[in-house]
């Protein structure tokens, strides 16, 4: 193991833990006497993954975990919500005892933990995956998703995917009353009464 701070290759093994799937180390360079942390994890017997144009292609654990960060970048989800969802898909492709997966089973099982987690991510990878055709299939989705949405819970550092007010307008209007009582509708603008 070379060390991320100066490349030596030595080092020694300070602490060991186990977690979840693997080893934590604690190790210290015996070049600059630098520590940092190594996480070893059991490698199972090759997976892959069969594509939708029928090609084989190694299980890549980076590419899962890419995929689902991408539709899930700028969202307000808790720390470590993605890499347990990764784990929990790699832990149940393994658990198979197939070796060989359709990517197709993929998408799905990532979908269906989206869906719990975060609505609008949900959507971002259905939109990819499901390449939709037009903005109606896309609205469907949304529609299937929303009409689902009184059959489950919510989480609570969710936002809503659409308001519980009939339409946006209707919430803003008590605040423009106000703006044309006032005879103030913005920066420097005054309404002129007929």
């Amino acid at each position: 193991m070379n060390c991320p701070y100066c490349s030596h290759d030595s080092s020694k093994v300070v602490d060991s833990r186990s977690v979840d799937d693997g080893i934590r180390r604690r190790r210290e360079c015996l070049g600059c006497r630098a520590r940092f942390t190594t996480y070893e994890r059991r490698q199972p017997a090759g997976l892959f993954v069969i594509k939708k144009d029928r090609r084989r292609e190694e299980f890549s654990r980076e590419k899962l975990l890419g995929g689902i960060r991408k539709a899930c970048e700028k969202r307000p989800l808790p720390t470590g919500a993605i890499d347990k969802i990764v784990e929990d898909i790699e832990a149940e492709l393994y658990q198979t005892g197939k070796a060989e997966i359709p990517s197709t089973k993929i998408g799905e099982m990532v979908m269906e933990k989206l869906k719990g987690l975060d609505y609008i991510a949900y959507i971002r990878f259905a939109s990819v995956y499901r390449a939709f055709a037009d903005i109606t299939a896309l609205k469907q989705e949304v529609d299937t998703l929303v009409s689902g949405a009184g059959k489950l819970a919510i989480p609570t550092n969710q936002l809503p995917l659409i308001p519980d007010e009939a339409s946006p307008s209707t919430s803003l209007r008590p605040a423009l009353s106000r703006a044309e009582e006032t005879g103030t509708l913005g920066r420097g603008h005054r309404r002129t009464r007929p």
